[in-house]
Order: structure tokens, then sequence, then C-alpha cells
């Protein structure tokens, strides 16, 4: 009988099956080499926007340095300079300006700047607004209030400031005290395209909505708030500093500066009026240039005016007689509309009074002439 063979126990000569490629060290880094180079990026980062903040932390210093040497204090209150890690945010819990002619101060204020675009400046400040000059007191209040600036090497590209519901109050002037309200405020400024260099030319826009001012109503025939939209450009104005008032408008005067009104609208309830021209200074301070205007609704305005003074010389019949020929004359002759616009309002505006058109608006010597008839008992004071 066969016998069975004994099973052989112990090594054998034969290849196991094959487990794969063995994970060296280095693979298990390469595993960890984002990781680790995002933490050196993060680090970098950390390190470069601390060593702008001291470097802007010194600009400043150096700003606030030579405006006091100039003769102008600004005050930062509790200043600090945060924003880490994409922007930089400079803060004041109050800010102060104090110079031989006049001192304001604000409330709380931010000014915030990426850290990709760190000459665009976004500004925020908080009321109230106090402000004292030549024997006036001023405050001011609003809801809300933004600023921007931007800047190039070649200077302000852009400055624009938006505020809404704004109220303030005057004192020291006679009649004292005077209010205002602003429900809506924007102003813009850029430099004009072309003549900047040649002209230092800046165009100017500005909108004001809602806004009141009592102490006005009684002389143009009501108590509804005013809308006025202007678009002008100023020359010679890229040399503007933060100068004193009198000595900027001196040094403007003197280079030849004039502002081009190329649209000034403002209405008043019923009461319309639209204008362009030019305005500049002459040699006593005093506003001059001429206007082209049209109205609606102000004749009865503008007519008393004249025919006041020029009625009382004559007195009885003759002041009725002035009057009468006055009005008429002021009321202009109507614009003819263009095609296309309502047959009963050139602007396009059915159910409002036509515009007309006035006689040149001119300022000259102190004096306002409308055609031939010098405004009475307007009298054009020195800005400075």
């Amino acid at each position: 009988m066969p016998m069975n063979r004994p099973t052989t126990v112990g090594p054998t000569n034969e290849t196991p099956p094959s487990q794969g490629p063995s994970r060296g060290p280095g693979l298990r880094l390469g595993l960890f080499a984002p990781f680790a180079l995002l933490l050196l990026l993060a680090l970098a980062w950390s390190a470069g926007w601390f060593w702008l903040r001291g470097k802007a932390e010194g600009e400043i210093e150096a700003w606030f340095a030579r405006e006091a040497q100039a003769g102008r204090q600004w005050t930062c209150a509790d200043r600090s300079l945060t924003g880490f890690p994409f922007r930089f945010e400079l803060r004041c819990t109050q800010l102060a300006f104090d110079r031989s002619d006049v001192r304001f101060t604000t409330g709380p204020v931010v000014a915030v700047a990426q850290v990709y675009q760190p000459r665009h400046v976004i500004l925020e400040a908080t009321g109230p607004f106090r402000v004292q000059q030549d024997g006036l007191d001023g405050t001011v209040t609003w809801g809300q209030l933004e600023a921007s600036l931007h800047v190039t090497g070649d200077g302000f590209q852009r400055a624009s400031l938006v505020t809404d519901g704004l109220k303030g109050t005057v004192t020291g002037a006679d009649p004292s005290p005077i209010d205002f309200t602003v429900g809506h405020l924007e102003l813009h400024a850029r430099p004009t395209p072309g003549r900047f260099a040649t002209d230092g030319a800046v165009d100017l826009s500005a909108r004001v909505l809602r806004a009141g001012l009592p102490l006005l109503d009684p002389v143009l025939g009501g108590p509804e708030p005013a809308d006025i939209a202007l678009d002008a450009t100023a020359t010679r104005a890229a040399g503007f500093r933060t100068r004193p008032l009198a000595q900027e408008l001196e040094r403007w005067r003197e280079a030849g500066g004039t502002v081009e009104i190329a649209s000034l609208a403002a209405e008043k309830g019923s009461r319309r009026l639209r204008a362009q021209g030019v305005l500049a200074l002459d040699d006593q301070h005093r506003p001059t240039g001429q206007l082209d205007v049209r109205t609606a609704g102000l004749e009865q305005v503008i007519a008393p005016l004249i025919s006041e003074q020029l009625g009382a010389r004559l007195g009885g019949d003759g002041a009725a007689l002035i009057g009468n020929i006055v009005g008429q004359f002021l009321g202009g002759r109507r614009k003819e509309p263009a095609p296309g616009q309502d047959a009963h309002d050139p602007q396009g505006r059915p159910g409002e009074p036509p515009m007309k058109v006035l006689p040149t608006v001119r300022l000259t010597g102190g004096r306002v002439v409308v055609g031939p008839f010098a405004v009475p008992n307007v009298r054009l004071q020195p800005l400075y």
C-alpha cells in the first residue's frame, strides 16, 4: 500500500504575492507641500501687511507734521490703524482742525483703503460737524455721509461726497439763526479731460434734493423744498491747497480763474430756473460775469424787486405803469419748442408753466443787472 508523502514545513523558494510599491518618506512629504506653501504665503502676507502699516503710520505722522509747520493743526483722537489682512482702516474717535481763520470738529471718522488699491480711499464720518469762522458758528448733522478720493502719481482722479438728511444752523449772522435742511446732497469733481494740464480745469457736479432755507421762503414765494443741479468747470483750480480761503481765492483770481456753468437747474414748487454762463471775481473780490437765464413762475418774484424802486420815484399811477412794463419785459419771450416737445411746455413737461427767456443777467460792479434794469437793494459783497 503506497504511503503518503509528508507535507513539507518550513521555508520554501516560492515568491509571495506582490503588495504594490512602498510609500517612501518623499511621497508623504509631497502631500503636505501645498499646505506648507500656503502657510509660507500667509506668513509673507502678514509680514508685508505689518510692514506696510508701519510705513503708512510714518507717512501719516509726517503729513501731520508738515501741516502743523504750515499753521494747520489736525487732531485725530484715539487714532488707530487696523484692517488686517486685506485693507487699512484709519479710525479717529474725533477729528479736529484748527487754523488762524477757521476751526472745526467732527464725530468719529473712518478712512478705508484696500491693500491692493491704496490710492483709493473711502471715508465715513459721523456728526455733528461744528465750525467757527469770522464770528460765525455752524452746526451740521446728517444721517449718513460717505466720501471717496482716488489719486494717482499724477494727482487726484476723482473726488466725491454723498450724504443724506442734512440739518444745520448758523449763528452769529444778521439775522440769526439761519436754519437749513437738505434731503440729499452729492458733490463730484474730476480733472477735465484735455484741459487739466493746460488750464488746470476741474469738472464739478452737484445735486441738491429737497433743500429748505426758511429765510428765503418769503422772497421766493413759498415754503416748498428746492431741487438744484449744477454742472460746471472751474479753470485754474489745480493749485488749490489747504491754505486760508482768502489766499486760495486770491491766487485763483490772479491766475484768471473762471467758473464755466454748463447747466444750472433749480426748482421750487412751480417756480423753475435754468441758467448757463461764466462767472469770475473782480478786483474788489465780488462775483462778476453774465448768465443766460430761462424761468417759469419767477417773473412774479423778479419784477416787483425792480418796479418797487422805479415806481416809488414816480409815485401814484407811475408806480403801476412801471410795474406793468417791467413785468412784461421780464416775462421775456417764450422759447419755441423743439420738435417732439409739448407745445405748452418747451421742456416737455405738460401742465407746468412754459419756460421764458429773460434778458441777459449781468453781475457787474457789485450790482445784478437784468437787461437794462439793475435790481434795486441788491449789492454783491466781496467774498473775502
